[in-house]
């Protein structure tokens, strides 16, 4: 089996290799549906990823001791999966191209959740149905054999997480709309991590998709010197197939999280009722309206006022902020009207949010960025306490606002995303703002962001859309005389009023040959 190349470039960024696999991949896919194949190719790489951790467990035990490598706890000490023989990856790529290769993935499958209780009801068990091509089967065995092949423990173990969460994102792209149902962009999530910085304590999110907020907020403790553990996850999700993909998810990075699924949902059966959370970072479904308000007119999540049965957004934005500890912060990805709404009562919940002073930063975001939708969309960052002391100034009476409508770069020809520089210009100026140590002196810059007091926001109805505030971007001199750009400028839009007739006249010409006008 090839070795997959996973060498690296000299910013330490990985040269494409997983987008490379991923062609490879689909293009095994045939006519198969993303929303099939991708429970298909995820389930392997799964099961890749749980069989290697094991393989490199078993053989540092029988170095030291050949009992001890029979020993199932002393795996499960070592948060690493038991899978028994007959579900070992060799065993699997041995068998690749025999026909009834489906019914040994869905044994190895079975095998593995009897043998750990978490994994119960989470792995896919259907590779032996007709429909499935066994033929493309054994080829994508042999694909998936070559990732990280050779690689020692943790980095293998890292390549193969790195290749779940990039297929992930593929294949939400693939969907569409219903892609975006499980998968939030990666730039947008690390957006809130970057400006939340989840070191430690309690990380929640009450619609969590297929776990990616968790996933960088691992990433940031790790890439900032803290160790997998200083935080605590817990989630909930209620769509059964998105709950079976975040715990997968997690389990290759190698993260313990108290993850909850019922199909009622957060709103109706709050799993974690008792939870006060450090962070909280979420992207509920934008404008959702069939989640059941009716049934919750009196709820003790309702501090601000009852939300409308016809919209979700003022639900999730009191729910998230009920489960926040005394100094909690919480970041969240809602629609852009939520910004400045007034119907049903929205208006009015958003006043008093803002008089109790729990809005702590509004940012704009442009358009594009998600795979479910062009509606353009916001993030909200609320604040338990704007005075917690540990460094922070004393935020009272303030909200800042970013406008980043006009970052970002297209990845393709729908989709945009913003570029590391540019989310760390979003982080540093939150972090400047509330006054961290080392984030320099806070300045408001037109048309990027303002520092704006609660009277300011009262005088313009306590709508929170950044622009405005923030106003417009300062246009820098480029030298060219004042009459001569008048010139030119009428001088383009006497041509453009050319066009516009030249483009009159041709239509009503064809329009009189097709027999239509006078």
């Amino acid at each position: 089996m090839a070795k997959i190349d996973t060498a690296k470039n000299g910013n330490g960024a990985h040269l494409g290799f997983e987008a490379d696999l991923f062609k490879a991949a689909d293009k095994l896919r045939g006519n198969m549906e993303p929303s099939d194949y991708k429970h298909v190719a995820l389930g392997l790489i799964f099961l890749k990823y749980i069989s290697d951790a094991f393989e490199t467990k078993h053989r540092a035990l029988l170095a030291e001791d050949a009992q001890a490598a029979e020993d199932k706890d002393e795996y499960l000490a070592d948060n690493v999966f038991w899978v028994p023989k007959e579900a070992r990856w060799s065993h699997l790529q041995a068998n690749a191209k025999r026909p009834e290769i489906g019914t040994l993935i869905d044994d190895a499958m079975r095998a593995i959740e009897k043998d750990n209780e978490s994994l119960k009801g989470v792995l896919p068990k259907d590779y032996a149905r007709p429909a499935l091509n066994k033929v493309m089967l054994g080829e994508l065995i042999d694909l998936i054999s070559g990732i990280a092949l050779g690689e020692a423990g943790d980095k293998s173990r890292d390549i193969l997480g790195r290749v779940y969460e990039y297929f992930l994102g593929q294949f939400a792209g693939a969907e569409g709309k219903r892609g975006g149902e499980f998968y939030t962009p990666r730039s947008v999530v690390r957006v809130l991590v970057e400006m939340l910085e989840p070191y430690s304590g309690r990380v929640y999110d009450p619609c969590c998709g297929s776990g990616g907020m968790f996933v960088q907020s691992e990433k940031f403790v790790q890439e900032h010197g803290g160790r997998i553990g200083d935080i605590a996850i817990y989630g909930q999700e209620s769509n059964y197939t998105t709950w079976r993909l975040c715990k997968m998810n997690l389990a290759v990075r190698g993260i313990d999280a108290d993850i909850r699924w019922n199909n009622e949902g957060s709103f109706h059966k709050d799993e974690l009722r008792d939870l006060k959370a450090d962070y909280i970072l979420a992207n509920p479904p934008f404008n959702i309206s069939d989640w059941g308000g009716e049934r919750l007119r009196e709820d003790v999540r309702w501090s601000f006022g009852v939300p409308p049965v016809g919209n979700a957004n003022y639900a999730w934005l009191q729910h998230i902020h009920h489960h926040l500890a005394p100094n909690g912060t919480a970041g969240v990805v809602l629609a852009n009207g939520s910004m400045s709404s007034n119907q049903s009562g929205e208006g009015d919940i958003r006043k008093a949010m803002l008089e109790a002073d729990v809005v702590d930063c509004m940012v704009a975001l442009p358009g594009q960025l998600f795979y479910s939708t062009q509606i353009p969309a916001c993030l909200w960052f609320l604040a338990r306490n704007k005075n917690p002391g540990r460094g922070l100034r004393d935020r009272r009476g303030q909200v800042l606002f970013i406008d980043a409508r006009q970052m970002g770069v297209l990845v393709d020809r729908t989709r945009r995303e913003l570029t590391d520089a540019e989310i760390k210009k979003i982080a540093d100026t939150y972090h400047a703002w509330r006054g961290e140590p080392d984030a320099g002196e806070y300045q408001d810059v037109s048309g990027f962001c303002k520092s704006a007091t609660l009277e300011e926001i009262r005088k313009h109805g306590h709508v929170l859309t950044p622009g405005r505030y923030v106003g417009a971007a300062q246009q820098e001199d480029d030298g060219e005389p004042f009459e001569e750009k008048m010139a030119r400028l009428a001088a383009q839009w006497r041509e453009q009023r050319l066009e516009a007739a030249r483009l009159d006249a041709a239509i009503e010409a064809n329009l009189k040959e097709l027999g239509y006008g006078g």
